[in-house]
């Protein structure tokens, strides 16, 4: 009987065993490798009469109006223009706007732009923005200015409650702030201009010698994601 039972107790021994195994347990995945750094944005260095403006794109909110302004810094087309326009308002601290570009000057202008509404691209005419000048929207062309201090009623306005259609952002000055205040401080002549910019003409308009590209700082890589 034991004999024939002796066979029986080495399977089951054997199973028992096999079940004492420990099982491997999976490799870890591999790391996912970090996301690429997005490529910095465009900046352009303006070198005026008064000093250099160093601006900022914000091409991948305003792709369309941003690669238009890269065009005319391309092809030159705003050396030898200025800023001859400056607003402002009696506030402490001081805000406005300067105005410059090719002043419509037909060898200097490209076709226009649509419009790109800040309803749409979410930048708003804030400290040091750099916005389109134009008629009617889809007309922006080569003019441009800057804001100093804030002017959102310059952004498109609910229906009903202002202009809906607002002006085009497409970047900020990042550096040279001091001479952009300093061009809005300029005097202006008290009878240049027509209608609302009557009075707001710079008496000598600051001279925008070049307009170049600049190389942008290195992109800093995202951080690593925490486990």
């Amino acid at each position: 009987m034991l004999k024939a039972l002796l066979p029986l107790l080495l399977v089951l021994a054997a199973a028992a065993t096999a079940q004492e195994v420990p099982v491997p347990s999976a490799p870890p995945a591999p790391a996912a490798p970090p996301a690429p750094a997005a490529p910095p944005l465009p900046m352009v260095g303006l070198a005026t009469s008064e000093g250099l403006i160093t601006i900022t794109l914000e091409s991948r909110k305003a792709p369309l109006t941003s690669a238009n302004f890269l065009r005319y810094v391309d092809q030159k087309r705003l050396d030898g223009t200025s800023f001859y326009r400056a607003m402002s308002f009696p506030r402490d601290p001081p805000i406005g706007l300067i105005q410059g570009g090719i002043r419509n000057e037909a060898k200097r202008i490209l076709p226009p732009i649509a419009h790109e509404s800040t309803a749409r691209t979410g930048l708003s005419h804030d400290d040091m923005a750099i916005s389109m000048a134009r008629g009617a929207p889809g007309s922006a062309a080569g003019d441009f200015f800057i804001i100093i201090g804030g002017l959102s009623g310059l952004d498109a306005q609910p229906p009903g409650s202002g202009d809906a259609d607002g002006y085009a952002v497409f970047g900020h000055v990042t550096g040279g702030q001091d001479i952009v205040r300093r061009i809005m401080a300029a005097p202006t002549s008290p009878t240049a201009g027509e209608g609302a910019m009557k009075g707001q003409m710079i008496a000598a308009p600051i001279r925008i010698l070049t307009a170049r590209r600049i190389k942008p700082p290195p992109a800093t890589p995202p951080a690593p994601a925490v486990p």
